[in-house]
């Protein structure tokens, strides 16, 4: 198997999602591949309930934390993790979807993800976005432990 050239990871912001940036990364820096940090966004909802029941998985409901932000400091870690060609995307859309779509767009032969919401009751009624991506990913999908 080759090395892989490309290789796209997703952040939320989280410190999980972190976690996935800098382990996708230190792959891209040992292949030589290209990274590229996508976030998706949602455009902000005020909706109370659900951050007060949901915590830190409400981003699913009333919105993202500001994506040029989070990529930003993705793409900070990424470098002290030894990656050097680095790209970032924000798009807007559900993250699964969002991610589906950058692998396409650049060509990726790797997307990382971390495992938020593989177990738990939030991710089993809301979806989960490792699921969901290992499931349509047209690639090769690495699910990073982070919790």
């Amino acid at each position: 198997m080759s090395a892989y050239q490309t290789v796209v990871v997703g952040t939320d912001g989280s410190d999980t999602s972190f976690r996935a940036v800098e382990r996708a990364a230190a792959l891209a820096a040992d292949s030589g591949a290209t990274l590229v940090i996508a976030c998706a966004y949602l455009p902000d909802k005020v909706d109370t309930v659900a951050q007060d029941q949901l915590g830190e998985d409400a981003y699913q409901v009333v919105g993202s934390a500001p994506a040029d932000d989070t990529v930003s400091r993705a793409r900070d870690r990424a470098v002290a993790a030894g990656a050097s060609t680095i790209e970032t995307v924000s798009a807007q859309g559900k993250p699964a979807a969002t991610l589906a779509k950058v692998v396409a767009d650049y060509h990726a032969d790797l997307l990382v993800v971390g495992n938020v919401g593989l177990n738990t009751l939030t991710g089993r009624i809301l979806g989960s976005v490792p699921l969901d991506v290992a499931r349509h990913a047209g690639t090769d999908v690495l699910i990073v432990h982070t919790t």
